[in-house]
């Protein structure tokens, strides 16, 4: 269980590494826009079973009667993102977003539906676009075993909160390997000047997937002798690398799709290389009032940010998914699986790489 697992993990922050130029939130999470909740349910049994649900809700209300305009960027397609299209041709998210491993995403799906008909004002809905992202935690979880159930789908919705988010083990990320090492759950988050709007980006990650891992430009994989296409690492670097961002901005979906194709260049700033296996996808919603879509209205009203004051928005989430995904390796602790033991990133010897930069 989580309570036998080691406690050295530390933030990229708590040891000295600084993504950016740009200033975190409070909590340098995706909590830091207003209203969004994060919630976990993770399942650590044994050598056999680590794997969990991690649910993201972009506000506090109804959110099929209050969807938010989202966008979603397919970095690599080989992954089991179920909801996409109707995000695609709509431009909105009407339900939370929940992640887990690959073979739980009918189970999620299902749970979704429960939620949202179990929702005050939702009794006589006739159809529903839940969203559902996941990455492949087969080689430490006992995938095939498909534990998780739409009760513990449905116990992430309720343990959501906002303040600080729980890293590196936990929900979803309870069985991901990054790197060659442990990966999990990750979480940044950036605020702009007052001069560029003021708005909060966040970003979550789960992180499942591979390449020659850098940080802060440092070749830490190469260094460590540990990366894709090493003797001691050759594997297809595969597994995949669910990304949310949430930002506070009013954007259109047109523009979250923007946002969301940014966060890629965040994984590529760690050494990502989003392999042929590997199921890169990002997700962005707004949860901006004044661009929510609510019922009963017949026209759009929103007021939405110009294009030409979006570079800055651009900026926070290249830099909050590059911190995100490094808080997931550091926040990540060495774990026994069904198939191996994946040790967690030495904190240590990374440490000093950095401090010689």
């Amino acid at each position: 269980m989580l309570a036998s697992l080691s406690l050295q993990a530390q933030r990229a922050r708590e040891i000295g590494i600084k993504i950016g130029v740009l200033t975190p939130g409070k909590q340098n999470a995706i909590t830091d826009v207003k209203g969004v909740k994060v919630g976990h349910t993770t399942l650590h049994e044994g050598d056999r079973i680590h794997t969990g649900v991690t649910a993201i809700l972009p506000h506090e209300d109804n959110i099929f009667q209050n969807k938010v305009p989202a966008g979603i960027y397919i970095g690599n397609g080989f992954g089991k993102l179920t909801g996409i299209s109707q995000i695609k041709e709509l431009g909105n998210l009407e339900t939370p977003i929940i992640l887990t491993n690959t073979m739980s995403v009918p189970t999620a799906a299902d749970a979704l539906i429960d939620y949202t008909l179990s929702q005050k004002g939702n009794e006589r809905v006739k159809s529903v676009n839940f969203l559902v992202g996941e990455t492949n935690d087969g080689y430490l979880n006992d995938i095939a075993a498909r534990v998780i159930t739409k009760q513990h789908v449905l116990e992430a919705i309720k343990n959501a909160k906002s303040g600080p988010v729980e890293e590196g083990n936990v929900g979803a990320g309870s069985g991901t390997v990054c790197f060659g090492w442990k990966g999990g759950i990750g979480t940044s988050s950036r605020v702009l000047p007052e001069k560029s709007g003021g708005y909060t980006v966040g970003v979550l990650v789960q992180s499942n997937y591979g390449g020659v891992l850098e940080i802060n430009g440092v070749p830490v994989g190469k260094n460590l002798g540990k990366h894709f296409l090493h003797d001691q690492l050759n594997d297809p670097a595969d597994g995949s690398c669910m990304m949310i961002v949430a930002t506070d901005a009013p954007l259109s979906a047109r523009n979250l799709e923007r946002l969301a194709k940014r966060a890629m260049l965040g994984l590529a700033k760690t050494g990502g290389i989003a392999s042929n296996g590997s199921g890169d996808y990002v997700i962005a919603f707004s949860t901006a009032e004044e661009v929510r879509i609510k019922p009963g209205s017949k026209y759009y009203t929103s007021t939405e940010l110009h294009n030409d004051d979006t570079s800055p928005l651009f900026l926070a989430t290249i830099e909050a998914t590059e911190e995100a995904l490094l808080n997931s390796l550091f926040m990540a602790q060495t774990l026994k699986g069904v198939s191996g033991t994946v040790e967690a990133l030495p904190i240590d010897e990374v440490r000093k790489m950095i401090s010689k930069k």
